[in-house]
């Protein structure tokens, strides 16, 4: 999760706890959790959430990642999708400081760490990403420039045709109705979320469908399906955290 560099109440707080290290912006309020005895383990229901993104796109070639927080996803994504090239847009030097101690890998050829205001340098991006993951907050929430309606459609603009977009958004978000309205419009309406899958950390899947080929794709197929349930499958929304629970667990013994 990224911050804001320029305020002194978004300076990252690291604390050990346990068998646990985690990052905070804001006392109480964990952002980025790591167990210090399996480092790649996803702690948090939210991150288990957003790794869904593979049941629309299980091979994806470049994953573009705003916010790095602790690393949790970026590191399971880089260990457990080997195929993927991996970037992340990070705005706080003093998070990117904090990479080692979180274990987040070095740059190489396929995984790179950017200290770039995300907003600004996503235009640069047009057609490059085939999954976009957008998990950047501060010491207040959601920054408005990454949930303004110009941010997705330069996100839009960002994806390889049928690439999705991953957005956590927090459903007390004053701004919540709005972000969603605004994502809906970028992405003509192809947006779904799996109910209940992590309290109160709403993971929104937006995909830029790409119908030339007539068919739809599987990704379409399934941002329809979950669009009208909450689910993979009707009447089973109650069992979306055991689903993200799956997924994580199947990418992970797939690879260990």
């Amino acid at each position: 999760m990224s911050s804001i560099i320029d305020n002194p109440s978004s300076q990252p707080l690291v604390s050990r706890s346990r068998r646990r290290l985690t990052l905070e912006f804001v006392p109480g309020e964990v952002q980025s959790a790591m167990d210090l005895d399996d480092p790649h383990r996803l702690v948090l229901a939210y991150a288990r959430a957003m790794m869904c993104f593979t049941l629309f796109k299980p091979r994806p070639a470049h994953i573009v990642m705003v916010g790095l927080g602790g690393g949790s996803m970026a590191k399971f994504c880089h260990r457990y999708l080997p195929g993927a090239r991996i970037t992340v847009l990070e705005l706080s030097a003093e998070v990117i400081a904090l990479r080692e101690r979180f274990a987040v890998p070095p740059d190489s050829e396929r995984f790179r760490v950017i200290h770039v205001d995300a907003a600004r340098h996503m235009p640069r991006l047009a057609g490059s990403a085939d999954v976009l993951l957008v998990d950047g907050f501060d010491a207040s929430g959601l920054p408005p420039a990454l949930g303004s309606a110009r941010f997705y459609a330069d996100c839009r603009r960002a994806l390889r045709p049928d690439g999705l977009l991953v957005a956590n958004v927090f459903s007390y978000d004053p701004h919540y109705h709005v972000i969603k309205r605004r994502l809906r419009q970028a992405f003509a309406d192809e947006v779904c979320q799996f109910h209940g899958i992590a309290g109160n950390n709403h993971i929104l899947f937006a995909l830029s469908r790409d119908d030339a080929g007539g068919r739809p794709s599987r990704a379409a197929r399934l941002v329809q399906r979950v669009r009208q349930t909450g689910a993979l499958w009707p009447g089973l929304a109650f069992c979306n955290r055991l689903l993200a629970r799956w997924v994580v667990h199947r990418l992970r013994t797939s690879q260990d």
